[in-house]
């Protein structure tokens, strides 16, 4: 389910349509839903992370990746990304397909982020909210 169908959700402040996606920016959370195929490596994301770094700054935030379609990510490009977001404090993965849990655990070796995955959108909001609490 996209976040535009979602219920109970924040108040949505901004969003953009990129090249490899979507983007949906709340307060202190943003949601990305990314195209059905697409590849993202440090490049592909560059538009991304630029409107990410621009809307948060120095504040700390969460990420949801809301994966209504499947995709992949580059992992070489782990240590890159984890020192591109030094205020990311909590990165949640909606999915409810089967091997979406086995590729999250591979991609846990890579990424520094604290990191969880989720079935049910409002599950990853509130865990992430509440993750962005905790780390005040």
């Amino acid at each position: 389910m996209s976040i535009t169908e979602h219920k109970n959700t924040p108040e949505l402040i901004d969003y953009q349509e990129l090249k490899i996606g979507k983007l949906f920016f709340f307060e202190k959370f943003v949601v990305g839903e990314f195209k059905e195929g697409i590849h993202i490596d440090f490049g592909t994301f560059k538009e991304s992370t630029e409107s990410i770094l621009n809307y948060f700054d120095d504040k700390n935030f969460g990420f949801i990746a809301n994966r209504t379609n499947s995709y992949s990510i580059d992992l070489n490009d782990a240590k890159r990304f984890n020192k591109s977001f030094p205020n990311l404090k909590a990165y949640a993965v909606v999915s409810d397909a089967l091997f979406a849990k086995g590729v999250f655990e591979v991609e846990n070796q890579f990424f520094t982020y604290n990191r969880q995955i989720f079935k049910k959108l409002n599950e990853a909001i509130t865990w992430v909210e509440n993750s962005l609490e905790a780390s005040i």
